[in-house]
């Protein structure tokens, strides 16, 4: 016995939607198969034949102009000589100067009247 029948048999009445055993998926770019659902048509902009996940080809959707801009800042960029880094040259200590530091004077620790014994 199939495990959707089973299902279907098994679940209460009146409170589940109708189950639609050959619902029709249709694609933008023309493609269409049978799925099971609660709808009996479905409408889908992308499916596994035009995805470029599944395909492998770079086909961009293009959503408010995004695509155009970044196609032309990799343009600019592309186009634009390239920077050269400026790097800081480590100075050698024999180079730097030294400064005099002065000197600290260390106190002497009183010993107080009960440490003498």
């Amino acid at each position: 016995m199939c495990i959707i029948t089973t299902i279907i048999k098994t679940m209460k009445k009146d409170i589940h939607p109708e189950y639609y055993k050959d619902t029709s998926v249709k694609c933008a770019c023309g493609n269409t198969f049978t799925v099971g659902s609660t709808r009996k048509e479905i409408k889908v902009e992308i499916c596994y034949k035009c995805h470029p996940f599944y395909t492998g080809e770079g086909k961009l959707i293009d959503t408010a102009g995004r695509v155009e801009k970044f196609q032309a800042r990799m343009a600019k960029a592309k186009s634009a000589p390239k920077k050269v880094k400026k790097t800081k040259t480590k100075k050698s200590p024999r180079d730097t100067v030294k400064i005099a530091s002065k000197k600290t004077t260390k106190k002497t620790v009183k010993k107080s009247s009960t440490d003498k014994k």
